[in-house]
């Protein structure tokens, strides 16, 4: 555990040399941007070791690794985001410890999970997932709602009981127009983030920028980073 401990430190500290040289780069302050481990494949040993190390924010993506994580770490201080997509037959266990869902795609979703917030008498709050590679009206390959679905969608969610508009997210897409180009992807939903806030202004989260990726993300503005491997390092998948 202790080695684990050291490892999880060091690891901690280069991402966080890595987000400061990006917000200095950027001409911002280091408190604009919240860094959020993806702890998704790894146990709750290690959450509990981030915990202690300083960390509040960790995400998972998967809902049955999920739940029994959040379960053992209840004690902890700490912010659940849920980033995969999201079926919504998991949506009532996904509320019973996410505090924000950064994956909303589509209105179906949207009904669920604020009835489930209803009944478990809690505010979840809501990202709204932009698909960057998305056709007019369809979805992205890993999910997420085409740029011109995102009006409609963020006033459902900004009326829906038990939910709070939180503001946006993206995965950098593998196809389409921004394949390789992530800092203009991050800079189009800077652009998207700027269109929605003139309608809810405090939907000001923009969730960009991965392990390999997180420079451009802060350059382009996001607000919050998802990093797991560079924390963590290389796990197989579970399952």
């Amino acid at each position: 555990m202790t080695d684990r401990r050291t490892e999880l430190a060091g690891n901690l500290a280069k991402v966080e040399e890595r987000i400061a040289a990006a917000c200095a780069a950027a001409g911002r302050k280091r408190e604009e941007v919240t860094l959020i481990v993806v702890t998704k494949t790894y146990p709750a040993d290690d959450v509990r070791i981030l915990s202690g190390l300083g960390v509040r924010h960790v995400a998972e993506n998967r809902d049955q690794d999920a739940a029994p994580k959040a379960a053992e770490c209840k004690d902890l201080p700490l912010m659940w985001h849920f980033v995969g997509q999201l079926q919504t037959n998991k949506v009532r266990s996904v509320v019973g410890y996410a505090d924000l869902v950064q994956s909303v795609d589509r209105s179906r979703l949207v009904e669920a999970l604020s009835r489930e917030a209803v009944r478990a008498g809690r505010e979840v709050g809501c990202l709204l997932q932009v698909a960057l590679d998305a056709g007019a009206g369809g979805r992205g390959e890993r999910g997420g709602v085409a740029p011109g679905g995102i009006e409609e969608l963020a006033d459902l969610v900004a009326g829906s009981p038990g939910l709070r508009l939180d503001g946006l997210m993206t995965v950098a897409p593998l196809t389409g127009e921004y394949a390789g180009r992530q800092r203009a992807a991050f800079e189009r939903l800077m652009d998207l983030s700027t269109d929605l806030r003139r309608a809810h202004p405090a939907a000001n989260m923009v969730s960009a920028g991965m392990s390999a990726d997180l420079e451009e993300a802060v350059a382009a503005g996001a607000t919050h980073v998802r990093v797991g491997t560079a924390v963590l390092g290389v796990r197989p998948r579970l399952g």
